[in-house]
């Protein structure tokens, strides 16, 4: 009988050649060195230790970049939010500033100045208030804007508390239970006591302002509200969620105030919905996180932290410095940082500006909508993501909607606000019909043709639904829309039709590796 466990690096020191003379061990390469290296006479190559000698760089890259041709394609990367393209000009000047670190502030002042045109722009399309003074930083991406943005109400929660008379030893911060799992970081690193509030269908699979505030009291340092939920793209109220606070405070006299974690969000929503309140112009807002490398579209690792205004970051929070030449003020948790990611944001603030923010954006949206229209249309599928459903929404923001062109249905705001996000899952008449299917077998025969569509469960108290999800970005184009569609379609059809070879190949791909006595083995779900 075939064990269903195998080491492939036993397996491999079993079969390859084992001489006997030194002389011969050393004309030898290794055959994970490939042949670049054998031409060039490397020894055995550690897989997991230092070399004794080096190699060629040529050796080296070749080596590297066959291994690294085993990774699937960004381009096909459908579960990221993260870019995968950018302008020759924009890699160009990333290249030319790469070994710049910008906590040099000293030795590098241009680039200094370009962060802080970067921060004064976006802090402006987030309708900063012109009677505060702005002040932010960079950041290696939303993670750490987050730890920032919490880390500087928990402060000013501390400050007033103490201020008062009180304890400050029970912090504990609210935020839905469709967060980002950044936001439960910064509560079990920083000792906050983390809130969840449920999701279900009666709420979107979003935070509900009205259960949130159930969950308030006076150690309270902040709610996060996120613009643009990573299951479904779902935008949480900010607006409502103030509102709700307000009348809170009114009542017992509790000051809390919101963080926007708008991660996926911030570079979107300001050129797709215009008009939609959100951030600083709703005035229980401090701050705001976005992530420059989702759809500000630099390359991964670059994201924003802004504060409305300097009285929000608290002083605790900034370091002055003496030792690199100059007094310099750091309020990062990493202090050296690549330079060339906030260049790249400056180029694309100039090379597309408002403008073309906007038209991306509405491209993106108009191909999620074809994408979830077609799923629908099939009868296979149930769409949960709303960028395809009409807007609804009564008084003011009705009349907001109306009075900026909702009647267009090539406008985003014909539709549900959100990012173009497309999660979607069997049809309730599909899995009736056909329930020998599994809907993992969809991303795993779909990942074997290159793609990659991630199949998840959705939060906590919803996690009975389980959703595909693909997010279309810039490099998603329609011609890559109606590829994915005839490939998605011709994949559930093997399915219904219970392929053999399609079954197999589902089955065979939800293998696991597992670590065993530290080597990677192969274990199989099930027979096969």
């Amino acid at each position: 009988m075939l064990s269903h466990h195998v080491d492939a690096d036993a397996l491999y020191e079993k079969s390859k050649d084992h001489p006997h003379t030194k002389s011969h061990a050393h004309q030898m390469a290794r055959h994970s060195g490939g042949v670049y290296a054998s031409r060039d006479g490397a020894k055995d190559i550690p897989r997991f230790s230092l070399p004794a000698e080096g190699m060629s760089g040529k050796a080296a890259y070749q080596m590297l970049h066959d291994e690294l041709v085993l990774d699937g394609s960004p381009a096909l990367n459908l579960a990221s939010f993260v870019n995968t393209w950018m302008p020759e000009e924009g890699e160009k000047l990333m290249y030319e500033n790469m070994y710049k670190n910008l906590a040099d502030q000293d030795e590098y002042p241009a680039t200094v100045r370009v962060q802080e045109r970067c921060i004064s722009i976006i802090a402006n399309f987030w309708n900063v208030p012109k009677d505060c003074k702005a002040v932010g930083t960079a950041t290696g991406g939303s993670s750490e804007a987050i730890m920032l943005g919490g880390l500087a109400m928990k402060k000013r929660w501390q400050e007033q508390r103490t201020k008062a008379g009180k304890d400050t030893l029970r912090p504990n911060i609210i935020f839905g239970s469709n967060a980002q799992v950044a936001l439960e970081k910064f509560a079990r690193y920083f000792d906050v006591e983390m809130r969840l509030v449920p999701v279900d269908e009666s709420t979107r699979f979003v935070m509900s302002p009205k259960r949130a505030v159930d969950y308030i009291d006076e150690n309270t340092i902040g709610v996060m509200v996120i613009l643009g939920s990573t299951y479904t793209g779902v935008f949480e109220n900010v607006q409502e969620m103030s509102d709700e606070l307000d009348a809170y405070e009114a009542k017992t006299g509790h000051h809390v105030p919101i963080h926007v974690d708008a991660a996926s969000g911030g570079f979107f929503a300001p050129f797709a919905y215009p008009k939609f309140k959100w951030a600083f112009d709703v005035p229980r807002v401090q701050s705001i996180n976005t992530s420059g490398h989702k759809f500000g579209l630099t390359p991964v690792g670059l994201g924003w932290i802004i504060w409305k205004d300097e009285q929000f970051l608290h002083k605790d929070l900034i370091f002055e410095l003496h030792y690199l030449g100059s007094t310099e003020y750091s309020f990062n948790l990493n202090f050296s940082r690549p330079a060339a990611p906030i260049i790249a944001q400056m180029f694309n603030l100039l090379n597309l500006g408002r403008e073309g923010y906007t038209r991306i954006a509405r491209v993106d949206l108009a191909n999620a909508r074809a994408l979830s229209r077609a799923l629908e249309a099939s009868g296979y599928y149930k769409v949960v993501s709303e960028i395809h459903d009409k807007f609804t929404e009564t008084g003011v923001g009705a009349a907001i909607a109306d009075a900026a062109g909702q009647a267009d249905e090539s406008s985003p705001l014909y539709y549900q606000r959100g990012l173009p996000v497309v999660a979607f899952r069997f049809s309730d008449t599909f899995k009736q019909e056909y329930p020998h299917c599994k809907q993992e077998w969809i991303q795993n025969l779909l990942r074997v043709k290159g793609w990659i569509v991630p199949n998840y469960a959705l939060p906590p108290n919803a996690e009975s639904i389980e959703v595909l999800r693909v997010v279309v970005r810039e490099s998603v184009s329609a011609e890559m829309v109606e590829r994915l569609i005839a490939e998605i379609m011709t994949t559930t059809a093997e399915l219904m039709k219970k392929s053999t070879s399609a079954v197999m190949m589902a089955t065979v791909s939800e293998a696991e590796v597992k670590v065993v006595n530290n080597r990677k083995q192969v274990v199989f779900s099930k027979p096969c």
